[in-house]
């Protein structure tokens, strides 16, 4: 493989609920191509203080691949941006140490602190100052929760993608898109809302700096200075929430599509120039995200891959090993099911007894449940994939009826894009074109902020616009050299 040595090699850090991976940027006759180097697994962890993440354990796989990397690329390497997934945050101490593993989003400890912040700020109000959908695992509950705990609020925190940044650099932000996704940005700015920290009880001074998409925050730093690889490498904070780096990769023109970025969750939208609160928007729930050069991503939640691979744990308890391609094969020639259920219904949003929540909506409905035997798997695999179709369905006819826009066509980017049977669903449901974005969105939206950020060598602090990203992302989707087989065997 010839490849230029005169153009140094990018580095995207991916960290995924379910999944982590590290993948290399090179240039092969001026035209990049990236390779998955490491790809490590990760899942929260029960412990007797709640659901938490082993921080220690993530930014363990990310230096082992930062490491293989270096030894891949003697070209060096120019930059590293880090993403990942939203709301989920680290406090640190005195040293810029963990002070204790990070709460996982799922944990049920935001129950009651969603209550006692409605009590104060009641969603109406909390809507019309952020434009964020109402979701108890914001960070903004988060927040709250550690407050009724005893915690001290001044404790400076930093999300999960900006702390692995912060371990690289030594600096301490918190990325545009990243931000909003806390539930305390105020609206249609890139600023920390105070009334809300202020009518809480919250302490603003244990924020971090907010900047934008694209900004280079310093130089890496440490252990991984003294490499060669890494001697001139800049640390730049992409679109840190997995979902804009994701969305931030679509090579779309025009005002008439819409997407899901399909993974552990689905996250159904489209893309706006200004933020939409309008009453509808605001009784559906809608979120106005940071989007990648100050666009907005206007979405909703739902719940996605997460809900079969949880009951795909409860049968192998029992015993039961389905593949998922055995599952898509039984399910192929399955009839519309009698009912569906509502995947987002909140009990389906937290771990354990998923198969027992399922057959209490359908005893609700009067119908049948399913049994826990190679019979019943099949057909439930079947409902809940009619069931996700269905809503996606129903949120995207709900964009059209908000904003006006007449969709046509359906990008569907993220792991779950490779579901067959999902996307077929998507299409009989809501008669969209389906178009088939690439299983690495993320890392290919990553890569495209770095590379417009490298060239906004007079700004480096102004981050990214979103038409020079989309420049990036084309040219890397239309190149096809995103490898699916890792160096690696895991």
């Amino acid at each position: 493989m010839e490849l230029a040595t005169t153009r140094k090699a990018l580095v995207a850090i991916d960290l995924g609920a379910q999944s982590c991976r590290v993948s290399l940027l090179r240039w092969n006759r001026n035209e990049p191509e990236i390779e998955v180097l490491h790809r490590f697994s990760n899942a929260p962890l029960s412990t007797k203080d709640g659901l938490r993440w082993d921080i220690e354990a993530i930014f363990d796989g990310v230096m082992t691949g930062l490491r293989s990397s270096a030894a891949c690329a003697p070209e060096g390497i120019a930059s590293v941006a880090v993403d990942g997934w939203a709301v989920d945050y680290v406090r640190l101490d005195s040293k810029g140490n963990p002070v204790a593993l990070p709460f996982c989003y799922r944990d049920t400890r935001t129950e009651k602190a969603e209550s006692e912040v409605h009590a104060v700020l009641p969603p109406p109000r909390l809507y019309s100052l952020t434009g964020i959908q109402i979701l108890r695992l914001n960070t903004l509950y988060q927040l709250y929760a550690d407050k009724i705990a005893g915690e001290d609020p001044r404790t400076p925190w930093v999300n999960l993608p900006e702390f692995i940044t912060y371990r690289l650099c030594g600096k301490r932000v918190s990325e545009y898109t990243n931000a909003t996704h806390t539930g305390l940005v105020r609206l249609g700015t890139h600023s920390w809302c105070h009334e809300i920290f202020h009518d809480l009880g919250l302490d603003i001074t244990s924020v971090p700096e907010i900047v934008p998409s694209g900004s280079l925050v310093g130089p890496i730093s440490k252990d991984l200075a003294r490499l060669p690889a890494f001697r001139d490498t800049k640390v730049i904070v992409p679109a840190c929430h997995d979902t804009a780096s994701a969305i931030a990769a679509i090579p779309a023109a025009g005002d008439d599509w819409a997407f899901i970025s399909s993974g552990t969750w689905s996250l159904v939208g489209t893309v706006l120039e200004a933020p939409c609160v309008s009453d509808l928007a605001q009784s559906l729930n809608f979120t106005n995200l940071g989007g990648v050069g100050g666009r907005i991503y206007f979405l909703k939640n739902v719940n996605g891959m997460w809900l079969l691979r949880q009951c795909m744990n409860e049968w192998a308890q029992q015993g039961i090993r389905w593949s998922f391609q055995d599952l898509l094969s039984s399910c192929a020639s399955l009839p519309v099911p009698a009912a569906l259920i509502d995947v987002d219904d909140p009990q389906l949003m937290v771990p354990e007894h998923t198969i027992d929540k399922i057959n209490a909506q359908l005893e609700r409905l009067g119908q049948p449940q399913f049994s826990l035997d190679d019979s019943g798997i099949p057909p439930l695999a079947n409902t809940i994939f009619h069931s996700m179709a269905a809503r996606y369905a129903d949120v995207l006819s709900s964009i059209g009826k908000i904003t006006g826009k007449k969709l046509r066509r359906l990008f569907i980017v993220g792991g779950g894009n490779q579901n067959t049977l999902l996307n077929r669903l998507a299409a009989q449901y809501t008669g969209l074109e389906i178009i088939l974005g690439s299983t690495e969105s993320t890392t290919i939206g990553n890569f495209a902020i770095q590379m417009a950020a490298l060239e906004n060598h007079g700004n480096p602090s102004a981050g990214v616009t979103a038409e020079s990203v989309a420049r990036w992302a084309e040219r890397m989707s239309a190149s096809s050299l995103v490898l699916s087989n890792d160096r690696e065997t895991n």
